[in-house]
């Protein structure tokens, strides 16, 4: 396993804008309860406690901010030497547009890697891995394998039967270089993308920049619906 050279530093952004309208909660799912503590704070403590992570970028609806600021303030106890990692700034309209402005405000980091807080398990040992290829090969994501047999329907009706072996679900961390992800962002304000990118990779995909995998696992799935939610709040 390569090492990581010691002067390379890394900055995560961790997109925490969604409304999570398949949870039915009132507040956004990204601030309910899970294991004792919001459902955000388990990826953002994973990624400040990283020594190799510079910088946090915590991104957050307009509206909720001052809710952010409150919970993560000295004052609420959060930890000090954590809360010098931190920036919170407020997202976009699209997810996308919420990553942006969270990589527009890295000022130390070369590497950058994004993550939804709604992968509340992601593993140090995947971070740690996801900037090991980051440096060595270049952008990358993680993602898991299917093991069904996947079926493009529509209208209700099977169209065709897809090879599994060809069929990856993307997680996160998705991570690229910093330099080269203000570049495509400054592109794409000359001139705007035919779609809405759904994740980092999509957009590296579309000016054809090769994106690594990284096998992922199930505890790294994301919390979209109460199932979910039950099914997380019993991992031990």
């Amino acid at each position: 396993m390569a090492h990581l050279n010691n002067q390379s530093k890394f900055a995560a952004v961790l997109p925490a804008g969604g409304l999570g309208k398949r949870m039915g909660a009132t507040v956004p799912k990204q601030l309910l309860t899970l294991q004792g503590k919001p459902l955000y704070f388990h990826s953002l403590e994973t990624f400040l406690s990283i020594d190799k992570i510079v910088e946090v970028i915590l991104v957050v609806p307009e509206d909720w901010v001052s809710h952010f600021e409150r919970e993560l303030s000295e004052e609420s106890g959060f930890l000090k030497e954590f809360r010098a990692k931190l920036k919170i700034v407020i997202g976009g309209k699209e997810r996308w547009q919420s990553v942006r402005e969270g990589v527009l405000a890295i000022n130390k980091a070369s590497y950058v890697l994004v993550h939804d807080v709604a992968r509340p398990f992601v593993s140090k040992e995947c971070i740690l891995e996801s900037c090991r290829v980051l440096e060595a090969q270049g952008a990358c994501i993680v993602a898991r394998p299917v093991s069904d047999t996947v079926k493009v329907v529509q209208a209700g009706l099977v169209q065709r039967t897809l090879d599994r072996n060809l069929v990856w679900l993307a997680q996160t961390p998705q991570s690229c270089e910093v330099a080269l992800l203000k570049s495509l962002y400054q592109t794409i304000e000359e001139s705007p993308l035919g779609f809405t990118p759904t994740d980092e990779a999509s957009i590296l995909e579309y000016f054809k920049i090769p994106v690594h995998v990284i096998p992922g696992d199930t505890l790294n799935d994301k919390v979209t619906t109460p199932k979910d939610w039950e099914r997380f709040s019993a991992i031990k």
